[in-house]
């Protein structure tokens, strides 16, 4: 491994100071770019000792602190790591759950080379919105090389709805431990699983036993086959708000239509963790209804996190769009057995689940209506300043649509296309992030005291979003890594 990272920084005239063991690392000659002082873009230098930021220095470049070896930034940009808090760990995009999760070597190779992509975009930190299995996580932090990762533990499910309608009635009981039941949406729960054991308290209780920092809930009708889906009633969910925040926990909720989003804000949940693309009956109207733009200015004024989530439906996009596979991107964050494997016919077996046994033009042109409500909402928002957390929402569906971090910078890119500020994105995946999710005492900015997550790259994500595909050197907890030593194709 030493002599891996050692290559790969000589490569690019860095020193991976840190990686090889060094604890006190003095990055000189950069251009310092903190969320918290956007007006202060400043020539400088910072010093990590023990995997935390020690010294920040603004202004001329000084003299190397006694003991620390140097990183020379070349006069690059040095920003704080990204932070996702959208993703689903336990996935292999492309593949069914079960395929994910039988030990086949192609999920093997994914999971190993996982952590690693998100680090080749810069997203020093993850946050998992919904547990299905803790080896999972466990695994993940056992890799070498992988970003910090925090967890809402298993969602808080209403018994037989959302996602629990996606399994059989004989699995999902099995599958969701963590289901809520709500006397007020009569449901059918199998004898062995005693409601009683499943009330609010003790589906909070199991979050904070294993360590989440939030409880993620829904609030979804459904779509496809399964359109009338039992939704959690107002005062259950009024019970939910309460037991998160006397566990001090952050409260997220799937929501994606203007009812959903509704409900969720009238209930005063922290985070919607996803884009509004479904308006019900306004879904027509051309422009922004008058309804819709007083329920953002609620969102707005309350400060709710707010994740667009654009890449879900560009995700599923993929497999209608011609040459998606052949993107050398993807070659990036994939290893080359699986990628070759999308384009069998195995596969492709998420393909009609997509079109749904229309052409692939009628998918593409299907998506348009969504993709134009969400970019209205998106371009609203931005201009009252809300407060947008980035989240990706990688894999969204068993898609091989959303890659883990090339799905993240391609949300940038819509989202800038979409009226969001290059200042707004950057803010959303560094501190607006971290406070949010209440992580701020440690993540977000370059400040002394706070993690060495730090990214060097050629270009101001002030002044370019391709910028995020410019990353020089990530550090992780002061462990510094060429970024090219983290493709999924570095030889």
């Amino acid at each position: 491994m030493k002599r891996t990272l050692l290559s790969a920084c000589l490569a690019t005239l860095m020193l991976c100071n840190a990686a090889l063991g060094a604890d006190r690392i003095w990055i000189s000659s950069v251009t310092l770019v903190s969320p918290e002082k956007l007006d202060r873009i400043e020539t400088g230098g910072v010093l990590i000792d023990g995997g935390r930021i020690a010294r920040v220095e603004r202004g001329p470049s000084r003299a190397a602190p006694s003991g620390a070896k140097v990183v020379d930034g070349k006069g690059y940009y040095l920003t704080p790591g990204l932070i996702d808090s959208h993703v689903h760990l336990h996935v292999v995009p492309g593949m069914s759950m079960e395929q994910g999760a039988s030990g086949d070597s192609l999920a093997q190779n994914y999971f190993r080379q996982m952590p690693r992509s998100f680090l080749y975009h810069g997203f020093t930190t993850v946050i998992d919105l919904a547990v299905s299995d803790y080896g999972v996580i466990d695994r993940f932090r056992k890799e070498p090389l992988h970003p910090d990762v925090y967890h809402c533990g298993e969602a808080l499910v209403l018994a037989n709805g959302y996602p629990m309608s996606f399994f059989t009635p004989e699995t999902r009981f099995q599958s969701f431990g963590n289901y809520l039941f709500d006397p007020a949406m009569p449901t059918a729960v199998p004898a062995q699983f005693a409601p009683s054991a499943h009330t609010v308290a003790a589906g909070v209780a199991r979050v904070d036993k294993a360590g989440g920092i939030c409880v993620k809930t829904h609030f979804e009708r459904g779509f496809g086959k399964d359109r009338n889906l039992p939704v959690m009633s107002g005062a259950k969910f009024a019970e939910v708000r309460a037991a998160v925040t006397q566990a001090g926990k952050v409260l997220v909720t799937h929501a994606n239509s203007f009812e959903a989003q509704s409900f969720a804000v009238a209930g005063r949940a922290d985070v919607l963790a996803h884009g509004m693309w479904h308006w019900g009956a306004l879904n027509g109207q051309a422009g922004l209804p008058n309804d819709i733009k007083a329920l953002l200015d609620r969102i707005a004024d309350q400060r709710t996190g707010f994740q667009p989530t654009m890449q879900v439906l560009y995700g599923l996009r993929a497999y209608v769009e011609p040459g998606y596979l052949n993107d050398p991107a993807l070659r990036k964050v994939v290893p080359a057995s699986l990628l070759a494997w999308f384009s069998t016919p195995q596969g492709q077996w998420f393909k009609p689940e997509v079109t749904d046994g229309e052409d692939d033009a009628a998918v593409m042109q299907g998506m348009e209506g969504p993709l134009r409500r969400q970019r209205a909402v998106v371009a609203y928002l931005a201009s009252r300043d809300a407060n947008f957390v980035f989240g990706s929402d990688t894999p969204s569906s068993p898609t091989y649509g959303n890659l883990p971090g090339l799905n993240g910078y391609r949300e940038m890119q819509q989202l800038h296309a979409a009226g969001m500020s290059l200042a707004q994105i950057f803010k959303a995946a560094t501190i607006n992030n971290a406070r949010t999710f209440r992580l701020d005492a440690e993540l977000g900015s370059i400040e002394v005291g706070k993690a060495a997550n730090l990214l060097l790259m050629k270009t101001s994500p002030l002044e370019d979003v391709s910028a995020y595909d410019s990353v020089v050197t990530v550090w992780v907890r002061g462990q510094q890594t060429a970024r090219e030593a983290l493709a999924a194709d570095y030889k």
